[in-house]
């Protein structure tokens, strides 16, 4: 786990370091520092706002290059589902998703410090070629898991005419929005399935209400103890995670 972390941490620097040392603004306009100090301080200014940009949303691009998005939305259909409201809280819901995402992740972090982080260390490979190779486990894994549809969506607004012939030439401006889509869609698809049995059992109980006259009782408070049973019952949690992990399988 600790592999991971540093990994992590070391792409995010590496990233700012690339970018502290060139800076393409769109419309082709480049930043580079300049002899003249009054304009070197301002170049310098903007770079540093820049790059704490940068750093403030990479953890979020790493985010959405890996597994958490569908976990995350997954346990949180199932909390809804349950009707617990707050419980488990945001917190625990985030800290699970990130330590399933790293253990989903696992294979692909440890590829990357195999075949870029130890050898950019060991200075045997340039900072380019640690961007390369760290990128390649990244875009095998989204590849693996990306619908044909999402990337035919992307590739056929993407303005390319020619079709990538394999992953090489497959870009990452269009890999990550078509993984993202991808991802949000089986996180919706797997919620559904989990909001199923739940909804059986408040119809049930709904029903058995109606036909005793009880109308003013809410529902909801005679179906959620049986939810939570039912979940105890058949080892939910484990169920839930049981299939994400074999659905990136």
């Amino acid at each position: 786990m600790k592999k991971h972390y540093f990994t992590i941490i070391f792409l995010f620097y590496e990233l700012s370091l690339k970018a502290q040392s060139q800076l393409n603004i769109p419309g082709g306009v480049k930043i580079s520092f300049s002899d003249n100090p009054a304009q070197s301080e301002g170049v310098t200014t903007v770079k540093i706002l820049l790059i704490l940009t940068l750093l403030t949303i990479a953890p979020a691009i790493i985010l959405a290059m890996t597994s958490f998005a569908r976990v995350v939305i997954v346990l949180s259909f199932t909390r809804q589902a349950l009707g617990t409201q707050s419980l488990p809280p945001n917190q625990i819901i985030i800290g699970l998703s990130l330590f399933i995402t790293f253990f989903i992740m696992g294979p692909t972090f440890n590829k990357i410090n195999k075949t870029a982080l130890q050898p950019y260390i060991d200075g045997k490979i340039t900072r380019n070629e640690f961007l390369k190779n760290a990128s390649e486990p990244l875009k095998v894994f989204m590849f693996s898991q990306v619908y044909e549809d999402d990337l035919k969506l992307f590739l056929s607004h993407s303005g390319i005419k020619t079709k990538p012939k394999n992953l090489d030439d497959l870009s990452l401006r269009i890999l990550i929005p078509a993984f993202i889509t991808s991802e949000i869609k089986r996180g919706f698809q797997m919620g559904f399935m989990i909001f199923i049995p739940f909804i059986v059992l408040d119809i049930i109980v709904a029903s058995i209400l109606m036909s005793m006259g009880m109308m003013m009782l809410p529902p909801a408070i005679i179906s959620l103890p049986l939810k939570l049973m039912l979940f105890v019952l058949v080892n939910g949690w484990d169920l839930i995670i049981g299939s994400l992990l074999k659905s990136f399988s």
